[in-house]
């Protein structure tokens, strides 16, 4: 977002903040350059929508580059969820399957979402059941992990269903009790009425 500094500024009047951040009140925009030119640093308008807009006496390049120092840090600490894809026939072997099943449980274990896709091929399209007990399984499989987001879905000849990480409170089954306890407990206004 630019801000308007300095000569841009072309509003009548406008309410005045100081460098230290303390209320100077309402003057002319000319007053208000000639006090931060004054200080030498810049006027700066940082609320355009209120009425008088709101300026502020502030070094606008230092402000700028902390600015930018703040979005790469946002940036840098941000993870890109990703979705990984497992593929797997009707006919899998055990040990194959129980492979998947630890390469699926390292990118949940990374935060990613994982879509788990099982491909029919010719007569194996008679036969979607299988798959979709094969998909259930590796659902139960996840299940301390991860949570199905979308149920085993058949789409042509590959049918897919898709697990999230779970999250901290998914895991400790803390939601459950809370809930519980408070089902439990008398009520605070039959207890003052008494």
């Amino acid at each position: 977002m630019s801000h308007q500094i300095n000569e841009e500024i072309r509003d009548r009047e406008v309410r005045l903040i100081s460098s230290d951040g303390q209320q100077l009140g309402i003057m002319s925009s000319r007053a208000a350059l000639q006090q931060a030119a004054k200080e030498g640093l810049d006027l700066v308008k940082i609320s355009p929508k209120a009425v008088p807009p709101v300026c502020k006496i502030m070094d606008y390049g230092k402000y700028r580059f902390e600015q930018s120092k703040r979005e790469k840090e946002a940036k840098k600490n941000q993870h890109v969820v990703e979705i990984k894809e497992i593929r797997m026939s009707p006919s899998i072997d055990v040990g194959d399957f129980n492979t998947k099943l630890r390469n699926a449980h390292k990118f949940l274990g990374e935060g990613n979402r994982v879509k788990v896709t099982v491909r029919f091929r010719g007569r194996e399209m008679a036969h979607t059941d299988i798959g979709r007990n094969l998909l259930v399984k590796f659902a139960e499989e996840s299940a301390e992990i991860a949570v199905m987001d979308k149920k085993p879905v058949l789409d042509g000849r590959h049918m897919t269903m898709l697990l999230s990480p779970k999250t901290a409170k998914d895991r400790d089954g803390s939601k459950g009790g809370k809930k519980e306890g408070r089902r439990n407990q008398p009520k605070k206004q039959a207890q003052t009425a008494e």
